[in-house]
């Protein structure tokens, strides 16, 4: 495998897209391996791998996501959260997190988040007198939530790969996520009493009922996304098509939106759709290939052997994929991990849905996590900002998302209290 090794570390460094680099390694697995003969095959394992009907919500979910950014949803947003809790000290930096909550209903993208954010919040909070690399720190910091409360394109593919419900998954995510927001907060305010960060006061606040009223079609999609699902009138991909609609309802509330946008958004979709899919294409191979050597049962028989059952196994999960998350893209991640790791989690009686909360947290936080957080890096280059210097301010928060990724580990009930109660199976 010192082949497949070296073939890999030379595509990377000569700047190969991942996709086509994983797809070529796979297939060179397959030669060093003597395992050619399988080759025939992959188109079918390829196509196995996407037919799935949950993988349909993901492109919905990425266009209502377009949709609402090119129709200038994000400013009402934010005049809404100034109007909640610009007034605190730190006020600014309780905005950035509040406004990220409600853009996750929006976007389930950590990356969308950071990138749209960015643009408007640190300039502002520059301008107010906080720090342009705490401010950097708050908002990848932040843009965490996006993922974790639904819409979530990555429980859509652990969902995919799984099993697990999609939609059991979305409303599983809703308490951690707000967990999460609730401890950036607690962090957010601790430094900026330490370090006398500003307060807004009311005359440089929007008044809440007009904010309120500005906001209400953007908050219309999360309620529309989770009522559906919650009172079973629709699959995820069924409410992921609902969704677009009501998205582009919602838009003429604000911009409205062009024939050329709405083509934007379009293209947008595309690639972003079909960077995943072909990425799932590519590491199927190798999934394939992990399964004919027989890696599921060595691994399963090596992890009975040393006694890891039960929390001790999950704790050593999050062990392995916290340091996934620094190096990898969260899609490829889950492509690549879940198929190896999770099949004994589960033959062991941990939870699916809590299972899956518990991987997808551990992963995001390698978005704001260096040497590769990917939030980090479009903060950096969309600020410019010095990206190691943004990532020590962000360390405060960092450490508040490994505790409450602890918490989520140890206490399953904080992930699957709410799909209990709304009549989901749950282990």
């Amino acid at each position: 495998m010192l082949i497949v090794l070296v073939a890999f570390i030379v595509m990377l460094i000569t700047g190969t897209a991942f996709a086509y680099l994983m797809g070529a390694v796979s297939v060179l697995s397959f030669v060093v391996a003597d395992k050619t003969q399988f080759l025939s095959i992959m188109p079918q394992r390829i196509f196995g791998q996407l037919d799935v009907f949950a993988f349909m919500a993901m492109p919905l979910f990425i266009l209502t996501a377009e949709i609402m950014s090119r129709a200038g949803v994000t400013r009402s947003l934010i005049n809404f959260s100034l109007a909640l809790v610009g007034r605190f000290r730190g006020g600014l930096g309780h905005v950035n997190i509040l406004t990220s909550i409600f853009f996750a209903g929006i976007s389930g993208s950590a990356v969308a988040d950071s990138a749209a954010l960015s643009r408007i919040f640190v300039p502002e909070m520059v301008a107010r007198g906080y720090s342009r690399f705490y401010a950097g720190a708050v908002t990848a910091a932040s843009s965490m939530i996006g993922p974790i409360i639904p819409p979530s394109i990555i429980m859509i593919v652990y969902g995919g790969l799984t099993g697990a419900s999609v939609a059991a998954l979305f409303i599983a995510g809703i308490l951690p996520g707000l967990l999460l927001a609730a401890a950036l907060m607690v962090m957010n305010g601790v430094i900026a009493y330490a370090g006398n960060h500003p307060g807004g006061t009311d005359a440089d606040l929007p008044p809440f009922w007009p904010s309120l009223r500005r906001a209400v079609p953007a908050l219309c999609l999360p309620v529309v996304i989770l009522g559906s699902l919650v009172f079973g009138l629709a699959t995820p991909t069924e409410g992921s098509a609902i969704a677009v609609l009501v998205a582009l309802i919602a838009g003429q509330f604000y911009d409205g939106l062009s024939a050329r946008a709405f083509f934007d958004a379009l293209e947008a979709t595309a690639r972003m759709a079909g960077t995943i899919f072909i990425i799932l294409a590519a590491i199927s191979i190798l999934g394939f290939l992990a399964g004919q050597l027989g890696w599921p049962q060595i691994l399963s028989a090596w992890v009975e052997s040393i006694g890891l059952t039960g929390t001790r196994y999950l704790f050593f999960l999050l062990l392995i994929f916290l340091a996934a998350g620094m190096f990898m893209d969260t899609p490829v991640a889950l492509t690549l991990l879940i198929p190896l790791f999770v099949p004994q989690a589960l033959q062991q009686g941990i939870d699916p849905v809590h299972l899956g909360i518990v991987l997808c947290f551990n992963l995001c936080i390698g978005l704001i996590t260096p040497p590769l957080g990917k939030c980090l890096v479009v903060v950096s280059a969309m600020t410019g900002t010095n990206y190691w210097r943004l990532a020590y301010a962000a360390l405060p928060f960092i450490a508040v998302q490994i505790l409450v990724l602890l918490a989520l580990a140890y206490w399953p009930e904080i992930s699957l209290a709410l799909p209990r109660l709304s009549g989901f199976a749950i282990n």
